[in-house]
Parts: C-alpha cells; structure tokens; sequence
C-alpha cells in the first residue's frame, strides 16, 4: 500500500558550483531572475526565458522554475508540467538552494538581514520548489506521486513556519529566531526527540520523529550520513521500499502527542488512540509524522521594515506561498478535507486571503502571482457561491472585512493596477470579462470575449476561449458554444471529454429549437450531437488526478450511457431518450444561474418546460425519479435565483427530498440530486435572511442562519456521489461563511 511514496530515491544531480554567497552579487541575481519572471504576466514568454537561460544562481533557476510552473498551471497542462523534465528542475532549484542556505549560515561575509535569520531567501525558495513540486507531482496522474507530493507541502509548511516566526519576532522587537525550526511530533520510546537545523537537509526526517520510527520498526535502518563539499555533513533519511507484509504485524508501544480539535490543542495517550482511532500502528506514524502546525500570518511589515529588495522578496514570497496554501486547503470538498486533516493540512480562507492581498502590494513576480490568484478566486469561486457575506457600501475600499464577500471596488483597483504594469498581457482582459459575469452583465463579458485572445501564452488564449464557451451557453447562444467548446480541444489537453460532451448538449438544444419549424436543420443538429457524444466516450479516462478518473470525465461516460440504454428500452433514436436539459444541467454544475440576470434565467427555464411538454417529449410519462429530480432541482435553482425562495423550497420538498434517498442510487441513475437538493435549501434559507441595516444578527436571521447549517452539515457527510467535489466546494465554502457570520454575530 505504501510501496511507493516511500521506495522514492533522491534524484541524482550535478551539484552546483562550489561558490560563496556574495551579498553583492545576490541582490543583482535575484532582481534579474524577479524581472525576467515578470515577463511572462506580459505575455513575454520568450523574454522571460532570455532573462534567465544565462543565469545559474538559485534565483535564475527559480525564475525558470516559476515561468515553466505559471506557464502550466494557468491551463491545467500536464504536458507543460512534464516538458523539459520539470521535476528534474525542480530538485536542481532545490538542491542548489539547500547548498545556499548552508552557505549563508556559515559564511560571515553573506547577505545579513535585520529581520531574517540568514539564508532566509534561499529558504523561501526550497520552500516554493516543494510547493511546485507538490503540484508536478499531482499533474503525473500517479498516485503514488501525489502522495509524494503531500511529503513535499509538508516540507515547505515548515520552511515557511520558521520565515513566519522570524517576522513575528522582528515585529514584537524580539531579537531575529534562529532558523532552527522546532517540528513538534509524538515522541516513540528510545528515540530522543529534537529540533532540525533548517540547513539544507532541514525539510528531511529528522532523527526521533515518527518516520524513523517507521523505518526502524517496519524496514530496518535507512539512514546515511551525507557529506559535503564544504566538510559539513547532514543524515538524511532515505525512501526505500516498505515491506507491506510486516504492517498487519507493527505495533506502536507507547504514543504521546498533541492533537488539534476545533483549534484547541489536547494532549492524549496510547490509550485514547486505540478507543478512538482504530487505524492501522503503521497509519498512526505516518499521521503523525505528516502532521504539522500551521504557520501563522505575517507580521504586517512596513516599506520601511523592509529595507533591501531581498527582504521584500522574502516578505512578499512568504506572504504567496501561505496564503496559496491556506486558501486552497480551504476550498477542497468535505470528504477530501477530513483526509487532509488526518495528515495536518487544515485551510484557513480567511488567513490565506489577508496573506495574498498582502503580497498582492509587491511590485515584484511574488505579487504579480498573488493577484493573479486573487483575481481568479474571486472571480471564480467566490463569483459563483451562493452563501456569501455582504458587504457594507460604507466600508473604505481596503477594509479587512471585505475580502470575506466579493470586494468589487478593490478587485477593480487591483485589475487597473495589474493592466497598468502588464499593458500586454490577455490574462487580465480575461479577468475583466470575469468580473463583467460576476456582476450579471453576460453581454459585456462576452462583447470582450469575443475579442483577439491570441496570445504567446496560449494558457490564456484557451483560459479565454474556455470561459466564451460557458458564457454563450448561459446566454442561450449554443452555436457559438458548440463551437467553441470544439476549439478548446484544439487549445487545452484538460478534458476533451466534458468538452465535445458540452459541445453535444448544446446541439441538442438547437435540435429542439428547430425541430418543429426546420426539420432538416434539426436533423444536422441530431446527427452533430450524437457524433459529439460518442466522441466525448472515447475520450473518456484520457486524464487523471492522483490516479483517479478526472469527475467530469465519470459523468460524461455515465450520461452517454444512461442515454444509449433509454433509447434501446423506449424504442426511440438516442436523440429523442436524452431527458431534462444537458445544457442547463452543466450551467448549474459551472454555477452560471448565478451569473445570470432574469431575461437569461426566464430563458432558461422555457427550457426546461420543454421536457413536460408531452407533444414536443412524449417520452416524459415514462421518465424516471431521477431525471424528474434533475428537472425540479434545476427549475428550484432558478426560482432561488429569481428570488422566490419559498417556491423554491416547496418544490424540493414536494419532488426529491419526500423520497428515500436511496431511490436515486444505481445503475445510470443521477445520484447527485439529493445531496445538490440539501445543499440548495441551506442556500434559500441563507436568502431568506432580513438584510436591513441592523437586522443581521437578528433572532430570526439567527434561526435561518443555524437551519443552513444543518443543512449543510447533512450534505457534507453525504457519501460519495457523481461530481460530489463541485457540489461540495460551495458546500465548504458555506459552512466557512456561516462561521464568520456567526463569529461576528454569535451563535
């Protein structure tokens, strides 16, 4: 079972050369490698590249690390991730930066900052070669990777913990803390535990902690003593195969440690873990191992503070990285979470969010990446999320509260500013077309879409091309979302399956608009649709996430199917079997009713009646549960929408939630109705809520606001189910908003 993430060698590199870090010579390198990494925000890609091919410090090949990364995960290409042996780059940059931070501990003569400990700089980019190596590891479809990759966040969070610590240290006028990180774990008899020196093993196992235990216990002993040229030596911990006969036989002696339970740190023993943790002893270790603090938010440090272009790149860098993970752990769907936690990674959106706006300050590559990312949240999960906080008009534009909600007047700001350093670059056009979506004006998002996208980055050519194909769905324009959609398979490699299946499913609506009225042009859409669909099969399984088969891709492949077996039982052409509307099914599951003003929501639900409509449907008497589900479900969203939240609620009840939930499972059937039907009175109720200034945190807002939880609550523990992880973002993303609401107003 663990065969893999721990039989992992250490890449064989030629070191770097054997240099002293010149504190003259370090800032020029860094500002080199920071200006040529701003190129590619430009859309320079070419220039980013020249600036930093000469270069072979450890800041040039962050910068290189950091343009193939960019490069990657604006589209999702694991081809990019992949392409010149990224991984290999990957531990290069780390294993010169290792060899750095030890330089810098040892030479008197190295950079000497009044905040940092020194070799702080280098630190940070061991830190963001493991957070990219991280996601490498997860584009490489295997999940033996991905589980590496968790070992490789666990490393950086701890980097990042010391960086955090020596800023709070500076910001309380305590002297600077040694870069000596203390890696609390459970300590296992025999083996004394101990602070690691963060030098440039510090990220390794460190002697007594769990993993030596597991490797003592389980494998026999699997350390080595490392040296260096410079005469140092390190041990370091190896992976090596484990010998998985011997976990049913390992058993752990004694065990005591410290565990997180709702923010509260408790001590516990041997025997609390067997009553309450019945694991495997080799799991135990291994959870404890991974499990590590969170760091801490930054210290709010002034231009002042931050003397030279080293510090502001270690402030901003630091700021990025924590806030990109605390961010993005908070975002992951509920049963995803509780796995994380089981290895000590816990979110934190609010944290994460204040850490990104502040590196976002930065004129450097840290901040350029910091609103990048900001701009895509917002404009994308936060845009589309139904349980939201509001925000109060009166508030300053840079008010702290703000960034809970969707703060549209310093997102405008920040996009102006972004514009203003990159006048070339098509990314943060496309951003202003998500930010026209946001606030309802689809034909202003599109009048900019339909605009020249083409672009030295093609990921933000496809990015583009991508969104004009949901919009013209929501808008009801299927040809250009069939046609479009068609190009994205030309420009992105992400899931050629969902993308000929949208395509399909707005042939079909075309078919249904002409087939009364222009029967030969129906036929071509029946025939074009088809053809799409099978296509979207064999597609199908093409691309995985840590080995498992991407959702949209499972969905795709049941749909077709589900459709194929109701053609051959009705006896119909498989164009006539196909249910409710594909295309508003997907605009619900991409969270556009949202985005959508009432012109286009009355739209959509015209629709819809199509599928009651016996004489254009005659099939709908014989339809089953479960596509009469999806039928209300849809149809509630819009009244929700609409802002009719008691028709709403009153047609979930009356259609999907009367039934045993059992009725929805097997087979083809959509599974996903009950849980989304949860999910959408705990959005309703969170609607219903009194609004005016001064009713907030009234009783009855109260009553509403605790009801949606439970609402929620219910749907997070939901077993698993088709595109649980699109459901269960905005499910996530609620019970975090409810927390705040109550922290603000009392529970």
């Amino acid at each position: 079972m663990l065969r893999g993430w721990i039989s992992s060698k250490r890449p064989t590199l030629s070191s770097s050369p054997n240099h002293s870090v010149d504190p003259i010579t370090e800032p020029h390198d860094l500002d080199e490698a920071l200006r040529a990494a701003d190129l590619i925000f430009n859309d320079d890609i070419q220039g980013a590249e020249k600036g930093v091919e000469n270069g072979d410090s450890s800041f040039h090949k962050l910068g290189k690390g950091l343009i193939q990364f960019l490069r990657a995960s604006l589209g999702f290409e694991a081809e990019v991730m992949r392409e010149g042996t990224a991984s290999e780059k990957l531990a290069e940059l780390e294993n010169s930066a290792n060899d750095d931070l030890r330089r810098s501990q040892r030479d008197a003569d190295a950079y000497r900052s009044k905040i940092y400990e020194p070799g702080a700089e280098f630190a940070l980019c061991v830190a963001m070669s493991q957070l990219m190596g991280a996601t490498v590891a997860v584009f490489r479809e295997s999940l033996t990777d991905s589980l590496k990759g968790f070992y490789k966040l666990r490393k950086a969070y701890i980097a990042l913990e010391a960086i955090v610590e020596s800023e709070q240290a500076f910001a309380n006028g305590q002297p600077a803390r040694s870069m000596a990180v203390k890696v609390t774990r459970s300590s296992v008899p025999g083996t004394p535990t101990r602070s690691s020196t963060f030098n440039s093993r510090m990220a390794k196992s460190v002697p007594g902690t769990p993993i030596r235990a597991i490797h003592s216990e389980v494998e026999g002993k699997q350390t080595r003593v490392e040296k260096h040229d410079d005469g140092s030596e390190d041990e370091v911990d190896d992976f090596y195969d484990a010998d998985e006969s011997q976990e049913k036989d390992a058993k752990l002696k004694s065990y005591s440690g410290n565990v997180e339970v709702n923010g509260v740190i408790q001590q516990f023993d041997d025997t609390s873990i067997t009553q309450t943790t019945p694991r495997s002893p080799l799991l135990e270790r291994v959870s404890s191992f991974f499990s590590v603090q969170v760091p801490t938010e930054t210290a709010d440090l002034d231009a002042d503070a931050l003397e030279t272009s080293i510090d502001k790149f270690i402030h901003s860098g630091t700021n990025l990285c924590c806030g990109i993970l605390l961010l993005l752990l908070s975002l992951v769907p509920p049963a995803f979470s509780k796995l994380l936690s089981i290895i000590g990674f816990r979110g934190d959106r609010r944290r994460g969010l204040r850490m990104l706006w502040q590196a976002s300050r930065f004129a450097n590559a840290m901040g350029a990446t910091a609103s990048m990312v900001l701009l895509a949240h917002y404009n994308t999960f936060v845009a589309a999320s139904d349980i939201v906080l509001d925000i109060n008009p009166d508030l300053p534009i840079n008010a702290l509260e703000s960034i809970d909600s969707y703060p549209f007047k310093r997102l405008q700001a920040l996009l102006e500013t972004m514009r203003q350093r990159f006048p070339n670059s098509k990314f943060w056009r496309l951003e202003e077309a998500r930010m026209c979506a946001a606030k309802k004006d689809l034909n202003g998002s599109l009048a900019i879409l339909k605009g020249d996208f083409t672009s030295p980055m093609k990921q933000t050519q496809a990015l583009a091309i991508f969104e004009r194909s949901l919009q013209s769905m929501y808008t009801g324009d299927y040809d250009l979302c069939a046609s479009s959609f068609q190009e994205c398979c030309d420009l992105n490699n992400w899931s050629h399956a969902l993308y000929l299946y949208i395509a399909g499913a707005a042939c079909v609506e075309r078919y249904r608009q002409t087939k009364a009225e222009d029967p030969k042009a129906a036929a071509k859409y029946a025939e074009e649709a088809i053809r799409l669909f099978e296509d979207s099969k064999t597609k199908v399984g093409k691309r995985r996430v840590m080995a498992r088969q991407l959702p949209f891709d499972a969905f795709v492949a049941r749909k077709v199917s589900k459709w194929e077996s109701r053609a051959k039982e009705l006896n119909v052409p498989m164009i006539d079997a196909i249910g409710v509307s594909p295309a508003i099914e997907m605009t619900f599951f991409w969270n556009g009713l949202k985005k959508m003003s009432k012109p286009y929501l009355d739209q959509a639900h015209e629709r819809l009646l199509w599928s009651e409509d016996t004489a254009s449907n005659p099939t709908w008497v014989k339809e089953s549960l479960d596509e009469r589900a999806i039928l209300a479900i849809l149809r509630a969203t819009i009244f929700r929408s609409l802002g009719h939240n008691e028709m709403a609620m009153q047609l979930l009840q009356s259609e999907i939630l009367v039934h045993d939930k059992l009725l929805f499972k097997g087979g083809f059937k959509d599974d996903w109705t009950c849980p989304a039907a949860h999910y959408e009175m705990a959005a309703n109720l969170w609607a219903k809520r009194d609004r005016t200034p001064g009713q907030e945190g009234s009783e009855e807002n109260r009553k509403l606001v605790l009801e949606a939880e439970e609402w929620l609550d219910k749907t997070s523990k939901w077993e698993s189910y088709s595109l649980d992880a699109r459901v269960g973002v905005k499910v996530t993303s609620g019970l975090d908003t409810i927390k705040m609401w109550k922290e603000k107003y009392g529970s």
